[in-house]
């Protein structure tokens, strides 16, 4: 069975940082695109972050350009993000995708989906 399990969401205050795990099992993704997407209460899934299978290429939202970074190790089928200078709006569920091309993620869906971790941060 093919899952995606993320981790280290919580709460932080305004101007922290966090850093998202997620690790995949059942399958290697090696060879695919990994991403990440958020969900903030009352608002459609948005786009965050996509990293290609060997990892030379990202796109990120516009809104976390600069402050996020996604990183992946594919001995350990995981993908990271790293995120920095978080704001209230940052606030949401942040999921972990996969599919084989980044631009498919870039464009918003994907095959694979994790589970979801909870990001608050506080003002």
């Amino acid at each position: 069975q093919v899952q995606l399990v993320e981790s280290g969401g919580g709460l932080v205050q305004a101007g922290g940082s966090l850093r998202l795990s997620c690790a995949a099992s059942g399958r290697s993704f090696s060879t695919y695109a990994r991403g990440w997407f958020r969900q903030a209460p009352g608002k459609e899934r948005e786009f965050v972050a996509a990293i290609s299978w060997c990892g030379s290429n990202t796109a990120y939202a516009d809104s976390v350009k600069g402050r996020f970074t996604i990183s992946r190790d594919n001995a350990k089928n995981t993908v990271y993000l790293q995120m920095n200078s978080l704001k209230p709006e940052d606030t949401a569920v942040y999921y972990c995708a996969a599919d084989l091309y980044t631009r498919t993620m870039v464009g918003g869906t994907a095959p694979y989906w994790g589970q979801g971790t909870q990001v608050t941060v506080s003002s």
